[in-house]
């Protein structure tokens, strides 16, 4: 507002000020009411080419206007905005920019949604769900301040433990911290095999401990000291930074960030807590509700499998859904050759791995490496899976044709996802490329279908004036801060917005649970 008042005032250019009046008209977007007609530049834009690292005016200006104008940062230097006087010229010229680049703009961007297809994908997705992801930046998530202390307290003592550990083991104190000194460790004092030489010594990265994992008790030991040591700097001594004098973090999420769609999160990313060890899931614990509030935590059950089942229509896998059954115990009996009841917990968890990781266009040296077996049995498990579900081998291969055809790969509601490396002379490239249109049309439609999830319940809410807030949106789970009298609608909306946002043919399945943490709700 300050800025376009003040360029009002000093600009004599006319099509300047009619840019700032359009603006101010459009102010009422900053409090998101969703009647006034706004058009956001980057979000089209961001549709247009998701695979750019940014989408700022003098860049927009270049792609879809032909006109090369200078960078803020050429402009004005590396100080902010707010240390220049709106007297100076610099300041003036950089403001009009900003005015006239996405007025001069929304036509020519419009014209190539429709082009595309993408116009309703603007319209009905992306532009409805700014108001819900400012809504949640804007609510925030409450912190329990004390048990992030004891939280850390917890962390940094079996920190101690692992390190005392893994210093018996080697036979002396070193920096576990240091992969030169590591490397030594491991590689020379207790000669574990295959390990690859640097110029700056062995290489101990997570990928190459982790197919050591059971060649040395020394190396599960690193591996959880790895995760505990990033646990404490990232939650347990990171979070306190964030936590506003309301006591509540406001984290940012970014809707142009991603290739496949999906919402990020930043300052801090609450989507990456490692779930799959106890202490990482335990860092839920100290997002708490306010009072009188519980948290209700949904979401999507193998969402992705079910958008592979709709979107190849392989008859087997879409029976096996509406059968309900277990869906990775049929696989394994059907890939294994085993009854259904015989199907143990080492049979399931492989039949699992195949199954997620067709979804992600994995190969059989992928697969074999996920399960510890060989490259020749990841192959023939492969193989059986795609024998058992037919369809989906000629899905996944037409997805690869037509992005080699056309450059590009689509969800089902018309997003696309350039593919520019299945044209490389590159193998290494172009194989890349194949797993990429294998797997954005699966994960990018998932990705809609919890935006307009989110859209939805968002809307509901506001509609049936409902005080619970909506305040995260992690990958397919949405948690709403519930005023303890209105559990029973919330439940109810989220059930029925979740479940009725896409229609496919398996039914969307929604887990959802309650409780007064994160952790307790999900």
């Amino acid at each position: 507002a300050m800025v376009a008042d003040n360029l009002l005032a000093l600009s004599r250019d006319y099509q300047v000020q009619l840019a700032c009046m359009h603006v101010k008209k459009l102010l009422s977007f900053l409090d998101f009411h969703e009647e006034d007609a706004v058009f956001d530049a980057g979000l089209a834009a961001y549709l247009l080419q998701p695979n750019q690292s940014e989408y700022e005016y003098d860049t927009l200006a270049k792609v879809y206007l032909d006109v090369t104008l200078p960078s803020e940062k050429e402009m004005l230097g590396k100080e902010k905005l707010g240390y220049f006087s709106f007297e100076d010229e610099r300041v003036q010229k950089w403001m009009a920019y900003q005015a006239i680049v996405p007025y001069k703009i929304k036509s020519v961007l419009r014209e190539k949604l429709k082009e595309t297809g993408m116009e309703s994908l603007y319209d009905e997705m992306e532009l409805p769900c700014l108001y819900a992801l400012y809504e949640m930046e804007k609510n925030g998530i409450r912190v329990d301040g004390e048990a992030l202390h004891q939280y850390g307290k917890k962390l940094r003592t079996r920190i101690e433990e692992l390190t005392a550990e893994i210093h018996a083991m080697a036979g002396e104190e070193f920096n576990i911290n240091s992969p030169k000194k590591l490397g030594e460790i491991l590689f020379e004092k207790l000669g574990l095999k295959n390990g690859k030489k640097t110029k700056t010594g062995y290489s101990t990265s997570a990928e190459v401990l982790e197919k050591l994992k059971n060649a040395h008790p020394i190396i599960p030991k690193i591996l959880e000291y790895r995760q505990l040591t990033k646990l404490n700097s990232t939650y347990a001594e990171g979070l306190a930074g964030y936590i506003r004098a309301d006591g509540r973090i406001h984290g940012k999420f970014h809707q142009t960030v991603t290739v496949t769609g999906r919402i990020s999160s930043a300052d801090p990313n609450l989507q990456n807590i490692p779930t799959r060890m106890p202490l990482g899931r335990e860092i839920r614990k100290v997002f708490i509700p306010e009072e009188g509030s519980v948290f209700v935590d949904a979401d999507y059950s193998q969402i992705e499998l079910r958008v592979l089942a709709h979107m190849s229509g392989d008859a087997a896998l879409i029976a096996a859904y509406q059968a309900d059954e277990d869906i990775h115990a049929i696989t394994a009996s059907q890939v294994f050759d085993v009854p259904l009841d015989q199907v143990d917990s080492t049979l399931r968890r492989k039949a699992k791995a195949v199954n997620f990781g067709i979804v992600y266009g994995i190969s059989s040296f992928g697969l074999s490496q996920d399960l510890s077996i060989t490259r020749k049995e990841a192959a023939a498990y492969i193989e059986k899976y795609f024998e058992t579900y037919p369809k989906i081998k000629g899905f996944l291969d037409g997805l690869v044709k037509d992005g080699k055809e056309h450059g590009y790969v689509t969800t089902m509601f018309g997003r696309r996802r350039p593919v520019p490396e299945l044209r490389s002379s590159n193998f290494m490239q172009r194989s890349f490329g194949e797993r990429v249109a294998m797997n954005s049309p699966i994960q990018g439609t998932a990705a809609d279908i919890i935006k307009i999830a989110m859209n939805h319940v968002y809307e509901r809410m506001k509609k049936e004036g409902l005080r619970s807030r909506l305040v995260l949106q992690v990958h397919d789970e949405l948690l709403i801060e519930t005023k303890k009298e209105e559990i029973e609608e919330v439940s109810r909306i989220l059930e029925e917005e979740m479940k009725g946002a896409a229609d496919l043919a398996v039914e969307l399945d929604v887990d959802m649970h309650q409780g007064d943490s994160w952790y307790e709700a999900k």
